[in-house]
């Protein structure tokens, strides 16, 4: 009580006691969305700098344009969206420079126009359909190795195993660096890096919690060697399906902003990519029989998530949120290679052998050598 007695007189006072700020405003504007329409560029801003900024005018490759929008200061986070009157040709680059009434001038390029699709239930329905394609289907292929693995020795199953951490282990890698990308990208306007280290931190403590609850209802040991490695291949399932999200989010921001050609190509790099995923979800379950029903909840979970990120990626466009998803999905990741760990190692032995450092390696050269399909 007393530290948050101090803590709440610190941030009551603190202001009161500090001088005035001297010197011209900071000021800092964010583009988070920009919309091209016949005859008209729509631009959203946030104010991402401490001080109120106003919009005075704005000019595209030089030439003064009519703006409607944004009439008062943008305090700070706040956004407004405003619209230029100027007929844009398909193709061309533009070069918006919007002149605050300080005199500065922010710059916003735009590399090639392209008309901005317009969301509706088709375009939605195509956003669900790409989820599909690219989550739900390559997974269950993957999957299909199952029985193949029933027939190999322990060795081998550990093997495999230590191929799907590999494969985690880039997807951890692959889904920081996009987020902190997209972090960068944001203006860090709601703390930019800072949402990719919270989004982990918030997946990684609730999958521990949930898997420390299923952990404590296991009853006797035999049902509990069974129920580990399908409890085991759920986490698995669920890390992926978070980083799949994800990939849902690029696919959708893409089509959103009209670059068609990227997300057709997303697309095709995704599936392959994802082919693999089906391979570790089923790596814990060569030791016990597993429905049909439940490979295709197993298969559901780590693949549908694809369709949702598709869908937000087209309808919301918005940074902070894709990089926090990215984040969760890092955190889902993390957790999950920690429970693989263990199962690594062979009853004879206290660390992993020379063939799980292979398989390793093996998943991180495989996960990298069809990350190549993606473009960046």
């Amino acid at each position: 009580m007393i530290i948050v007695a101090a803590l709440a007189g610190v941030a009551m006072l603190a202001a009161q006691s500090l001088p005035e700020r001297a010197g011209p405003p900071i000021e800092d504007i964010a583009v988070e969305r920009t919309v091209l329409e016949p005859g008209q560029i729509s631009l959203t801003l946030r104010n991402v700098g401490p001080d109120p900024v106003t919009v005075a005018q704005v000019f595209v490759n030089d030439a003064f344009v009519d703006v409607a929008g944004a009439e008062e200061p943008l305090g700070r986070l706040t956004s407004e969206t405003i619209t230029l009157d100027y007929p844009w040709i398909t193709g061309q680059p533009y070069l918006i420079s919007m002149l605050t009434n300080t005199g500065l001038v922010i710059e916003h390029e735009i590399p090639a126009a392209v008309a901005t699709p317009a969301p509706g239930g088709d375009f939605y329905v195509t956003m669900a359909l790409l989820g599909t394609y690219v989550g739900i289907i390559p997974v269950l292929l993957g999957m299909l190795l199952l029985p193949v693995l029933r027939r190999v020795s322990a060795e081998v199953v550990r093997f495999v195993l230590a191929v799907t951490v590999g494969l985690l282990a880039f997807l951890a890698f692959d889904g920081a660096s996009e987020g902190l990308e997209l972090a960068a990208a944001s203006g860090g306007a709601f703390g930019g890096t800072t949402l990719v280290v919270l989004g982990a931190a918030a997946a990684f403590l609730t999958l521990m919690g949930i898997d420390r609850f299923l952990r404590a209802r296991r009853a006797g040991a035999d049902a509990a060697a069974g129920a580990s490695g399908l409890r085991l291949a759920v986490m698995i399932a669920a890390g992926i399906g978070l980083h799949n999200l994800g990939e849902g989010l690029a696919i959708g921001s893409a089509y959103a902003v009209g670059e068609l050609a990227l997300g057709a190509f997303l697309v095709l790099g995704f599936t392959l990519h994802n082919t693999t995923e089906g391979l570790a979800i089923v790596a814990p379950l060569t030791r016990r029989r597993t429905s049909v029903p439940t490979l295709l909840g197993l298969g559901m979970l780590a693949g549908a998530p694809a369709i949702l990120g598709a869908v937000l990626g087209a309808g919301v466009g918005n940074p902070e949120v894709s990089a926090l998803l990215l984040g969760v999905g890092v955190g889902a990741i993390i957790q999950v290679i920690i429970q693989i760990a263990p199962s690594l190692r062979s009853p004879d032995r206290t660390e992993p052998g020379p063939w799980v450092l292979l398989g390793v390696g093996t998943g991180l050269l495989l996960m990298f050598a069809t990350a190549l399909a993606v473009p960046a």
